[in-house]
């Protein structure tokens, strides 16, 4: 009994500690992006849900193989370890290339022999009538519940996940409005050299985006009777039509500068604007190779 327990230990503890880190970072992605501002609940729902149906299947399909495992003699907890990380399309691919087959028990001497031995290998007892004299082992599939489970799991999984790429590639629930109060969420992609913010100053040096990307960085403004924004922006690669536009956008005040080319680092009053949190936006259209520094003081 205790070394049934010690060998069920490490998914007792494994388990639980995978799921705390999952909703750790989910936790932690959602405090450094401000939340889910500008963004529907129903995708990150989604993509919580998904990972959640993703982690049952696997337990479920690795719940069936510990049993089958014991069945078979081979270690269970090994077995049900490969299958839950390596999901249950490859675990489940590679235990079936390697599991061992059902033994049945020689009647003399107790030792595990291969249903079609007719002499046990280890007494040399000679088995008979093995249809007759229970010895041949039923085919059929034992613990079905944890099957069904997976399967229904499964389901669900690819049900949440299709509606995330669905909702996410067609955009609904995504704000990708620029002058909007809340964050701006992008589809595309970006190549960034360096981004970072500090004392105040964003330094922002990518290469390439996605047409119409938009990079934000959130300041402050503590007195906007007497601060002014300063950006210092050259963009090297500027193919025809493209174009880099700086956005400033507070509550319903939204203002828009195009940075393409400047010849002198742009200032700009902000009087307009209250005292608190701005949204400072670079909305890229097809520019590369491109430098920027903004701050306001």
């Amino acid at each position: 009994m205790n070394h049934t327990k010690k060998n069920k230990l490490p998914l007792y503890i494994g388990i639980p500690v995978i799921l705390l880190l999952i909703f750790l970072r989910f936790g932690l992605y959602f405090l450094k992006s401000d939340g889910f501002s500008g963004l529907s609940m129903l995708l990150p729902i989604l993509l919580l849900c998904f990972i959640l149906f993703a982690l049952c299947t696997c337990g479920f399909f690795a719940a069936w193989v510990y049993q089958d495992c014991k069945k078979r003699g081979d270690d269970p907890v090994l077995w049900a370890i490969v299958v839950f990380i390596a999901t249950p399309f490859i675990g489940l691919l590679i235990y079936f290339l390697r599991r061992s087959e059902i033994k049945a028990t020689c009647p003399a001497c107790g030792h595990r022999i291969s249903l079609k031995a007719k002499y046990c290998e280890e007494c040399g007892t000679h088995i008979e009538n093995k249809e007759n004299n229970g010895v041949m082992v039923k085919q059929e599939t034992h613990h079905l519940k944890f099957i069904v489970a997976g399967i229904i799991s499964m389901v669900l999984m690819l049900v949440c996940l299709t509606g995330f790429i669905v909702s996410a590639t067609t955009g609904n629930g995504v704000n990708t409005d620029v002058t909007s109060n809340d964050r701006v969420w992008n589809l595309g992609t970006i190549s960034m050299n360096y981004d970072t913010y500090l004392n105040g100053v964003w330094k922002l040096d990518f290469r390439s985006a996605s047409d119409g990307f938009v990079k934000e960085q959130n300041m402050m403004v503590d007195d906007a009777e007497t601060q002014m924004l300063h950006a210092d922006i050259s963009c090297e690669t500027v193919p025809d039509g493209a174009s880099l536009t700086l956005w400033l956008v507070q509550g319903d005040v939204s203002k828009s500068f195009d940075v393409t080319n400047l010849s002198d680092p742009l200032e700009y009053s902000l009087s307009e604007f209250e005292n608190g949190k701005i949204h400072v936006r670079l909305q890229i259209n097809g520019v590369e190779d491109t430098i920027s520094e903004i701050y306001v003081k």
